[in-house]
């Protein structure tokens, strides 16, 4: 099946964290397409520099502002689509921006579904497969409803995520707000922070530097991985479409934590060590997604292998 594209030349679409790692690369589509982009970010974890290639685009407006407050008052005129991609989320936020994440989660959703309602817009909420927390089904369908630590450390980010999909579904069915929810799965690339925390930009950054890469536990716990390629074009697969949503995205790529260490060494080409330390509390044990809905409804098919996604990005930080 094709899903045909609905977004382009003439549109306006509104993202929030837009100078954030993902984002970036889906506005970079959007304005290939013609579209015209606001990106609302207070840079707390995007970075400009992401965003500094489109400097004088026409089609594009960076404002510095913090979502959760709201709106600017100066961007008024009406969005096509509006896309909720703000929040931190990686592993060392967690710890950091607690506070700030849970108000990505909820005053933002708030903000951004009020905006969709306003202007009659198409909504997308950039999700998580956290949602699904540390899964007992394997691989994970949207039809689970997850295994969720409600007061751990990842619960500022599991249930903030958690939270803005009902809220998205609530506005749908309250409102009749043209809704759509991507949960996504591990997703690596360029213009990742080098501190992100992740395992990807923190085992590369040590192979280049020939430092030891450490493993948490015993490495075997899985993460599938997909490359932000890929994940770009599945999100707009689901923005072009009528679909809803919950709809996983990702790749099958899965590997355990020891498996993704020893190849980021090997391709790089690095003679670092692999060291096991102790493991974090609540790290999920197996991550892979469930790809069937999103064949079915959006003919979405990954397409970037693990080792040249992994070689693009070890280049991109070679580089930095």
């Amino acid at each position: 099946m094709q899903v045909p594209p609905r977004f382009g030349e003439g549109h306006r679409v509104l993202v929030s964290g837009g100078a954030g790692f993902v984002p970036s690369h889906l506005i970079d589509r959007l304005i290939a397409r013609g579209c015209q982009v606001v990106a609302i970010d207070n840079f707390l974890t995007g970075s400009e520099s992401n965003v500094a290639h489109l400097a004088g685009n026409p089609l594009f407006t960076l404002v510095k502002a913090d979502i959760s407050d709201g709106i600017p008052a100066d961007v008024t005129d009406r969005f096509d689509a509006i896309l909720h991609m703000a929040s931190p989320a990686s592993p060392t936020d967690f710890g950091t921006l607690p506070i700030e994440i849970l108000r990505a989660g909820s005053l933002a959703t708030f903000h951004m579904l009020d905006r969709a309602r306003h202007d009659g817009a198409r909504f997308l909420l950039a999700s998580t497969s956290e949602a699904y927390g540390d899964p007992l089904v394997h691989p994970q369908p949207e039809s689970y409803w997850g295994n969720v630590n409600p007061i751990g450390i990842r619960s500022v980010y599991d249930e903030s995520k958690r939270f803005a999909e009902a809220t998205t579904m609530a506005y749908k069915r309250a409102y009749g707000v043209d809704t759509a929810i991507v949960r996504i799965f591990n997703t690596f690339g360029p213009r990742m922070r080098a501190d992100d925390g992740r395992a990807i930009p923190t085992f590369i950054n040590r192979a280049i530097r020939n430092e030891p890469l450490e493993v948490t536990g015993t490495g075997s716990q899985t993460r599938s991985i997909c490359f932000v390629d890929d994940l770009v074009r599945g999100i707009l697969l689901l923005l072009d479409s009528t679909e809803a949503g919950p709809i996983n995205c990702g790749t099958e790529h899965e590997m355990t934590m020891l498996e993704l260490a020893e190849r980021i060494v090997q391709i790089a080409d690095s003679k670092s060590d692999i060291v096991l330390i102790p493991r974090t509390a609540d790290d999920p044990d197996r991550r892979r997604p469930d790809l069937t809905l999103a064949r079915q409804k959006l003919g979405y098919e990954p397409e970037v292998g693990a080792d040249d996604g992994l070689r693009a990005t070890i280049d991109y930080f070679r580089a930095l």
